[in-house]
């Protein structure tokens, strides 16, 4: 059985259930981030090889997240006590320890990843599925990829700005834009593409 992935400029699917939050249970609701730009990270387990990578790649940027109106949230369908294990062990061992910001759901019941059409109900684990909900609860973009490979972060920062600079200016933006480079004027398209 597969789950259909969410659609895109529709509202966001909800998402509850307990996260650690810097090293405590705390109910979280997509709702709680109304307001904000909400960035949803799934991945698929906890203490295992790609995941700790990518989760403190997050954790490191927390501040250029935070800097443009945006909140991250990993989530797996492991329980809010081995969420709290990982985070209290030592990076060296494969943990996320000693000082974790990132928030981290716990989807035991899978029902976060069925709504974002992310679980592989055979393993009970969620593919590495990104996606970007802005602060009227619309999702507006998502990158979904089998489990070898980890993700960017960078871009990750990229999309929100853009979107920000597109919802602000009703210009868009071409492939690979970044902050303060050419967007395109759709009533003068010309002025862009003369340039190139």
């Amino acid at each position: 059985m597969s789950y259909p992935l969410p659609q895109i400029q529709k509202p966001a699917p909800e998402f509850a259930g307990t996260a650690v939050k810097e090293g405590s249970f705390e109910e979280i609701k997509l709702a709680d981030y109304k307001g904000k730009w909400t960035v949803l990270v799934f991945y698929p387990m906890d203490f295992t090889f790609v995941c700790p990578t990518e989760i403190l790649a997050f954790n490191s940027a927390l501040p250029q997240f935070e800097a443009i109106g945006a909140e991250v949230i990993g989530v797996s369908t492991d329980s809010e006590f081995t969420h709290l294990a990982w985070s209290q062990t030592n990076r060296k061992e494969g943990g996320l320890g000693p000082d974790l910001k990132l928030t981290l759901l716990a989807d035991r019941n899978h029902a976060a990843a069925k709504a974002y059409g992310v679980l592989l109900p055979e393993e009970g684990i969620a593919l590495r599925g990104t996606f970007f909900i802005d602060p009227k609860g619309t999702l507006r973009a998502m990158h979904v990829h089998d489990l070898p490979v980890g993700r960017s972060v960078e871009e990750s920062i990229r999309v929100i700005k853009a979107f920000q600079f597109t919802d602000e200016h009703g210009e868009v933006c071409p492939a690979g834009w970044e902050e303060g480079k050419d967007t395109i004027d759709t009533s003068n398209k010309d002025a862009y593409f003369s340039k190139q």
